[in-house]
């Protein structure tokens, strides 16, 4: 099945109901919404040759069409590869080149951005993607055909296109509907997340059922205009890493009243602490909904339901609350030890994933695959310990670092920082952040008498990587502690944060 059948389907079942709004303006209903992405999916196979076998690359920021050019990528059979607009330019020319996508859909500010760099594939500002006067029907797919390719990484620092089919994310959709909440077409998704990740991801249950799609006039999380929102209308859910959550929590407009009549708080993407939780549902009530996942088995391992959250808050159940909950329907998740046997409750190991929303491979990386799927596996690389069905997260043995929701590969940091003159060695880490969850820190060796800038190094980060991947602090030693075979001790690091690098005069 094509996922985009969900949107043609609820066209037929739900015709005039709103679609796609932004902020309170309705833009579309499901008929209009269905016939515009058809629409525009003709355009891009006529016009440019788009369809099964092709790739084709999102690079944009949240707006309220970006979910029609998603839906119009897979309208045509075609693979779409959603790109943070947080990337720098150059980062994204490396992954359409990894990619080999056919064409790369800009927005008007990217398409400014990439103008600089070799991009390898024509690409296309998406207002030129015109609406062609034309009703073709889904291209028909198989349930183990490519729908989208999220790149992740490892400790490598080589990025990994983890490729997602139209089963996988279908049986993402239909888990949601199953155990997360009810939705009809009253329901509404308020986009405050990046829509390349996992807040376009959770759009599909919302289509599937008839929903709203809202992004704000701003395009932007600002507080103030969610709260406005969320009191002017009702049954609306919405994605929050949990430094968005604090934000909203501690915001001077927040207001549990127009938190009574709003759906689902999905919590996600970064570590969530207990004081996020019991804050998250004083505010908003008992609707904070706790999901563990990764982009090889996008937003499905396990999660807390906002019934246990509300419960476990009102009776101070902490350790339920530090937990990540218990396995999705439908999935299975074990901790294992290093030769892959179940360890029992209160035994901490790998923890691994088995069902239908675990990726077929990584994109032309059959090696990496190997490694990540064993005998139909994913091992996921994160350390964790069940307690009474429920799991607890311990460790990230990939040394990701979350911050704001967002994943920083040490690695790749730390690769840019050793192409500068002043460095000759270097380890990154991540380390507690009362606001962003971690924060990226950099220790450095310098060249023989070299005075490293603080400052200078932080431009050089912004000249090659996104902002938000550069260390916050920079600290200065005379050599990094490393074991016998070589390997850097991050936990030595942690544990001595000293000597951190002064401004020259």
């Amino acid at each position: 099945m094509n996922l985009a059948e969900l949107l043609s389907a609820s066209a037929q079942r739900v015709p005039f109901s709103v679609a796609l709004a932004s902020g309170n303006r309705p833009i579309a209903t499901y008929r209009s919404l269905a016939q515009q992405v058809a629409g525009r999916a003709h355009t891009l196979t006529k016009r440019h040759g788009i369809g099964p076998g092709h790739r084709v690359a999102i690079y944009a920021e949240n707006s309220p069409d970006y979910l029609e050019y998603l839906l119009a990528i897979w309208w045509t059979g075609a693979t779409a590869i959603p790109l943070s607009a947080m990337l720098h330019p150059r980062e994204v020319a490396a992954l359409l080149v990894d990619s080999r996508s056919s064409l790369c859909l800009v927005s008007t500010n990217k398409a400014e951005e990439l103008a600089s760099e070799i991009v390898p594939c024509p690409m296309l500002e998406c207002r030129e993607v015109n609406v062609a006067d034309h009703t073709d029907k889904p291209r028909e797919m198989d349930s183990f055909d490519p729908a989208w390719i999220f790149y992740t990484s490892g400790t490598t620092g080589s990025p990994k296109g983890a490729v997602l089919t139209h089963g996988n994310l279908m049986a993402m959709t239909l888990a949601y509907l199953s155990d997360v909440e009810h939705l009809d077409e009253r329901s509404g998704l308020l986009h405050l997340a990046l829509m390349s990740h996992a807040g376009g991801l959770f759009s599909l249950p919302f289509i599937a059922r008839g929903g709203r799609q809202v992004v704000p006039e701003s395009c932007t999380a600002d507080p103030a205009e969610t709260w406005s929102l969320l009191s002017e209308q009702p049954a609306l859910s919405l994605f929050a890493p949990p430094v968005l959550l604090r934000r909203l929590v501690n915001a001077p407009e927040a207001d549990p009243r127009a938190a009574d009549q709003m759906g689902t708080v999905l919590v996600g993407a970064a570590p969530v602490l207990v004081n996020d939780l019991v804050t998250g549902v004083e505010v908003f009530g008992p609707r904070i909904w706790n999901g563990y996942g990764q982009g090889e088995t996008p937003c499905t391992i396990t999660a807390l339901d906002s019934r246990s959250i509300g419960s476990a808050v009102a009776s101070s159940d902490l350790d339920l609350l530090r937990s990540v909950g218990y396995p999705r329907i439908g999935t299975e998740v074990r901790v294992v030890d290093n030769q892959s046997r179940t360890l029992p409750d209160g035994e901490p190991g790998e923890i691994t994933v088995r069902g239908p929303t675990v990726m077929s491979e990584y994109w032309e990386r059959p090696t990496a695959t190997a490694e990540t799927i064993r005998d139909g596996w994913l091992h996921t690389g994160d350390i964790g310990v069940f307690h009474n069905g429920a799991l607890t997260l311990l460790d990230r043995s990939k040394d990701l670092v979350i911050t704001g929701g967002a994943n920083v590969y040490p690695r790749e940091v730390e690769d840019v920082l050793l192409s500068h003159d002043t460095v000759t060695d270097v380890a990154v880490i991540g380390v507690p952040d009362d606001e962003w969850g971690e924060r990226v820190v950099a220790f450095i060796v310098p060249s023989t008498n070299s005075i490293i800038l603080e400052a200078d190094l932080d431009a050089y980060c912004i000249a090659n990587i996104a902002r938000y991947k550069r260390p916050k602090e920079y600290h200065q030693v005379l050599t990094l502690p490393r074991n016998g075979a070589g390997k850097v001790l991050k936990n030595e690091l942690r544990a001595t944060l000293i000597n951190p690098i002064k401004e020259q005069p």
